[in-house]
């Protein structure tokens, strides 16, 4: 049962290769986004399928990791990242397209949280609130993502 479903579009005075080359460099994240305090990388050379790692943010004044990895590549256009947690899946879709001033870059994020009586109580309860703290999250990372690229 899908808890919630969340897209932000940022435009990027940058090539699609360029958001790209930002996008996928998992090593420098805790760099690139001011939401990321450390990065772990478990598994993969570069970006590619069954690449993991840890990623650790700052969310309501506590540090929490979760263990990521590449579902998808399709490289310069589209890649999705997976993660799971507490009985509840993440997919992440980053999409890029080429526009007039550079790339349009949409983040869609998604959280499935099972079929269980407990996570749906749970979805009910504080499924709002995470998304509207997630939207918050996506936009700052979609804004660091284009600083980072257009600064070359």
């Amino acid at each position: 049962m899908p808890t919630g479903r969340i897209s932000v579009r940022r435009q990027v005075a940058a090539s699609p290769d360029r958001v790209w080359a930002v996008l996928t460099d998992i090593d420098n994240a805790a760099r690139t986004l001011t939401g990321v305090t450390r990065i772990e990388r478990i598994s993969g050379a570069g970006y590619e399928v069954g690449t993991r790692w840890r990623e650790t943010r700052t969310m309501f004044g506590r540090e929490a990791t979760e263990e990521m990895w590449v579902a998808e590549v399709d490289p310069n256009r589209r890649t999705v990242v997976k993660a799971r947690s507490a009985g509840t899946d993440y997919t992440t879709v980053f999409t890029l397209a080429p526009a007039a001033a550079g790339t349009d870059l949409t983040m869609t994020f998604s959280a499935d949280a099972g079929s269980s009586a407990f996570n749906r109580l749970l979805a009910a309860t504080v499924g709002r609130l995470a998304m509207r703290f997630t939207r918050k999250a996506i936009a700052a990372d979609l804004r660091d993502i284009a600083a980072r690229a257009e600064t070359g």
